[in-house]
């Protein structure tokens, strides 16, 4: 199987962003999930919301992805909005991370075609802290599935035991548990385990790369076009 990965800023491909929108708004309803803060579209016009896409080669099928949308005084971090009203010190929180550039990584879904493979459990996180130093990012959050949790601490994560139940809450519905998680160093990546965080920067040294990579299901080549062009 093969597939392309690449990354753009939302705004300068709105209609595949759009499709990734529908993608991931099938994946949640498949889980009984209607309504979830990373899945407002407010962010298709921001030049700051980086949009990470998994297609076929042709561009005709959408396997997953995800986005990465940076904190501004008119758009706080989705995860805010979402755990907000079950602890509101969430804003607090990321309020004293200090004014460095602060992301959040979210609305990651991969699609049951390509489940097994490893797109959304590990392939699409190591993408997005790779191109977050591309963004002169210092903190990386996102809230993560009790399945991924292990992968998310595997490239660099640590859980955010301030918040919640030691780091966890019962969203984006009663039943479902979501962590909260914090890249506390996007650069150096310290926590992450040494054969994810030499992976890591490969694909950040080299964004336009053609690898085979190998999950449960099996192989996938995946052409990598990762490269953030600056705003001209």
């Amino acid at each position: 199987m093969r597939a392309r990965i690449r990354a753009y800023r939302a705004p300068e491909d709105v209609d595949s962003s759009l499709k990734y929108v529908d993608g991931h708004r099938k994946v949640l309803e498949s889980y009984g999930v209607k309504q979830v803060s990373s899945a407002n579209i407010e962010w298709l016009y921001d030049p700051e919301t980086y949009v990470i896409i998994v297609e076929s080669e042709e561009g005709d099928k959408i396997y997953g992805g995800g986005r990465i949308q940076l904190r501004n005084p008119n758009m706080r971090l989705p995860m805010e909005h979402g755990i907000a009203k079950i602890d509101a010190h969430v804003y607090d929180y990321v309020d004293q991370l200090g004014d460095y550039r602060i992301a959040e990584f979210c609305g990651l879904f991969n699609s049951k075609e390509v489940a097994g493979y490893g797109i959304g459990s590990i392939i699409l996180g190591r993408i997005g802290v790779a191109i977050s130093s591309q963004l002169n990012l210092k903190y990386l959050l996102a809230l993560c599935s009790p399945p991924t949790l292990r992968n998310c601490t595997r490239i660099g994560f640590e859980i955010i035991r301030e918040l919640g139940n030691n780091g966890a809450f019962y969203y984006p519905k009663e039943g479902l548990i979501a962590t909260a998680i914090i890249v506390n160093d996007v650069t150096n990546i310290p926590l992450a385990k040494p054969d994810e965080q030499e992976r890591i920067f490969d694909l950040r040294n080299n964004p336009q790369q053609i690898t085979m990579e190998k999950g449960p299901k099996g192989e996938m080549i995946i052409q990598y076009e990762t490269i953030i062009l600056p705003i001209t």
